[in-house]
């Protein structure tokens, strides 16, 4: 519908009302509410008021540690669910922990290391009934390839272990110090379609590198690129062992053919979750009853993953050169490592830079999936919000800032105790859910199993074959492919499918730190375009009603005549302000040439609909005073309507709205549509007049 189509209003339909200034407030006042807006936003401690000083140094201690306040209400029916999901998330932990240390290129037994305290910090710490803690691929590849570019681990593994130390403690830090400090937004600043696309080329270049045990290689490029890794595949087919590639095939086959089975029928979930340990145990029976390793299956890397055989260890005192070894994992508890975290060290910066760009990717793969409303699928991994998509399952809340404080923690502890970056991964997260965990005591159980591993147990590795490992993480890794999700921000959205693919290729065709560079500089791109570039649209009234909405939206809305109403769907700010000026004055230049061609009524009036500005500054009011000298100059006239308390108080305090005519400001667009129809009908009658008493 055109100008021709509108109906006016009958007079005196609607009465304007004066929109108010807010009471004045006092700067601390206001300081206050918006420093508790931006970093308690949830109100933590309300459960605090008007409790006595006892009460409240015992929710202190409950706050810091949820083991208090679920211990002593914990019952036998609990513990029998916790110990069927602790030892199904162990079976889980035991051969993922090994592989991921191998991906770290670090010594197998810090896998095992790694599933052993953590969980014990998580489960005293944490406040997730759901999350089970470990190792996680993507840390582990981040932190090979950040660590790796200083420091080669073949050549000075003494330095790159107890570096892999410093930057757990250091990641550690920075979650703990974001927790304290309720920084926990900060993880936001990367989009779901960037981690989309961050960790499916994350998990390709892991696949990609697996190519070296699945064919026995001796030989591998150090480059993680899918040129370079390519590259080195097929210059060196004569090299390539059909035993190995065989037995690969078939192990990776049976880990994906047991995933599918457990996505079809969700009651066997266990089956999938038994998968890993049961190709490591079926790999090492058959390697020690057909003597394998003889006819190219290698149980032990040929480019081994630590120092010369001739090279001794000086780290933790129960490590030494055998441990780098994936056939020789001695038994015992982790040692300390403290005394090995090199604050001293030239590669201090490294480990502190790796530490922080770790820390805050494991927190936002975290976060990304708090948007889950029912429990996730079995294929994804990684995952403060992986606790929170369970948490919202179960009807439960999760503090995400606490649960950082509790991985800071968890990581600063590890560190000290011969163990590297973990968190929470999702696929083990889910088969803790699906197994009936009811609170944190599955990590105990858990960290129990593996315990129970160190001590007795790890002899039996002596002939896992480096192809299982690498079997089991390819099967991982697949599942971190997201294939749904891109094809979902295609439909959607074509620029977060854009930023998915940058992200993802990135990775695959550069490296994780372009990648990870890409990653963090198309999100704040796209934060960046959504401040500096908002959206304004022309609004129409919806027939036979007072509503005005956009045009675009709802085509058969009615402009008025005369009046041009325009939506600003974002606070005016001096990122955009310049922008907002010209992009005005182009809506101006637009409706007049539109009417000119179609001979109608020139513009008079500039209806501004501020309800979605929630702020302004001086640089966005000086743009207002701009905008409205230009339309005095053109014979428009500049009307406000809908503006918000904030955008009240400063323009009020700026003199504009003295300088506009608190007049020409409205509560709606209604009433600051009748407004101009009233003045337009006046000066319409007036002229009438005039030519008659000429006449």
């Amino acid at each position: 519908m055109g100008n021709a189509d509108y109906k006016y209003p009958a007079a005196g339909a609607e009465c304007p009302h004066r929109v108010e200034v807010p009471p004045p407030q006092p700067f601390t006042k206001s300081l206050k509410t918006s420093l508790k807006e931006t970093f308690f936003p949830d109100d933590p401690l309300r459960q605090f008021k008007n409790q006595p000083a006892s009460r409240k140094l015992v929710l202190g201690l409950q706050y810091f540690f949820p083991i208090l306040e679920w211990a002593p209400r914990y019952t036998f029916q609990f513990f029998r669910a916790d110990l069927i999901s602790g030892i199904t998330i162990a079976s889980l932990a035991i051969p993922q922990g090994i592989s991921y240390a191998k991906l770290a290129n670090l010594p197998p037994i810090l896998g095992l290391y790694s599933s052993f305290v953590p969980p014990l910090i998580y489960a005293m710490m944490g406040s997730s009934r759901d999350l089970a803690v470990g190792t996680v691929a993507v840390g582990s590849l981040l932190i090979a390839s950040l660590l790796g570019k200083e420091v080669n681990a073949n050549e000075q593994p003494q330095t790159y272990l107890h570096l892999a130390f410093l930057t757990t403690f250091f990641a550690g830090v920075f979650q703990a110090s974001l927790g304290f400090l309720r920084l926990g937004f900060v993880v936001d600043f990367l989009s779901h379609a960037t981690i989309v696309g961050f960790m499916g080329g994350a998990a390709t270049v892991v696949c990609l590198q697996q190519l070296k045990g699945i064919l026995g290689l001796d030989h591998f490029t150090q480059s993680t690129d899918v040129i370079s890794v390519m590259r080195s595949v097929f210059t060196q087919t004569h090299q390539w062992r059909w035993e190995s590639g065989v037995l690969g095939c078939c192990f990776l086959f049976f880990l994906m053919l047991t995933r599918y089975f457990s996505k079809r029928r969700p009651k066997f979930f266990w089956i999938s979750a038994m998968a890993p340990l049961m190709s490591v145990i079926l790999g090492s029976l058959l390697v020690y009853l057909t003597h394998a390793e003889r006819h190219g299956v290698q149980v032990r890397p040929i480019m081994q993953v630590g120092p010369p055989q001739n090279q001794s260890v000086v780290g933790p005192a129960e490590l030494d050169h055998s441990d780098w070894w994936i056939g020789n994992l001695k038994k015992g508890l982790n040692p300390p490592s403290v005394a090995d975290l090199p604050f001293g060290s030239t590669y201090l910066p490294t480990a502190i830079k790796t530490g922080i760009v770790v820390g805050i990717i494991a927190m936002a793969l975290l976060s990304q999936f708090i948007k889950f409303p029912s429990p996730p699928p079995l294929s994804l991994e990684e995952g403060i919000a992986v606790g929170r998509s369970f948490a919202m399952f179960k009807n439960y809340n999760i503090d995400g800032n606490k649960e950082m404080i509790a991985f800071g923690m968890m990581n600063i502890v590890g560190s000290c105790t011969s163990c590297y970056l973990t968190t929470g991964p999702f696929s083990r997260s889910a088969v803790n859910f699906n197994a009936g965990c009811k609170t944190a005591m599955s990590n105990i159980v858990m960290a129990v199993a593996v315990m129970f591993t160190l001590l007795f147990l790890t002899p039996l590795f002596h002939y896992t074959p480096i192809v299982v490992l690498s079997s089991i993480i390819i099967a991982a890794m697949l599942g971190l492919i997201d294939y749904d999700a891109a094809i979902h921000l295609w439909h959607v959205d074509k620029f977060d499918f854009v930023v998915c693919m940058a992200a993802y290729c990135g990775v695959v065709f550069g490296s994780v730190e372009i990648g990870l560079v890409l990653a963090v500089a198309i999100s704040l791109l796209r934060v960046l375009l959504f401040v500096a570039r908002p959206r304004t649209v022309v609004l129409g009234n919806i027939p036979n009603s007072k509503l005005y909405r956009s045009v675009d939206q709802y085509p058969a809305a009615s402009t008025v005549p005369g009046v041009l109403i325009l939506e600003i769907d974002a606070p005016i700010y001096f990122a955009n302000a310049s922008y907002l000026r010209e992009r005005i004055l182009r809506w101006i230049d637009e409706e007049e040439d539109k009417l000119k061609s179609a001979g109608e009524s020139s513009l008079q009036y500039v209806i501004l609909d501020m309800g979605a500005v929630g702020n302004i500054d001086t640089s966005g009011i000086s743009m207002f005073e701009e905008v409205k000298k230009i339309m005095e100059r053109r014979d428009l006239k500049l009307v406000l309507a809908n503006p918000g308390g904030e955008v009240m108080k400063k323009m009020n305090k700026s003199k504009f709205i003295e300088e506009l005519g608190a007049e020409w400001i409205y509560l709606t667009v209604g009433e600051a549509v009748g407004a101009c129809n009233f003045m337009l009908h006046t000066s319409k009658s007036k002229a009438t007049t005039d030519d008659s008493s000429m006449v």
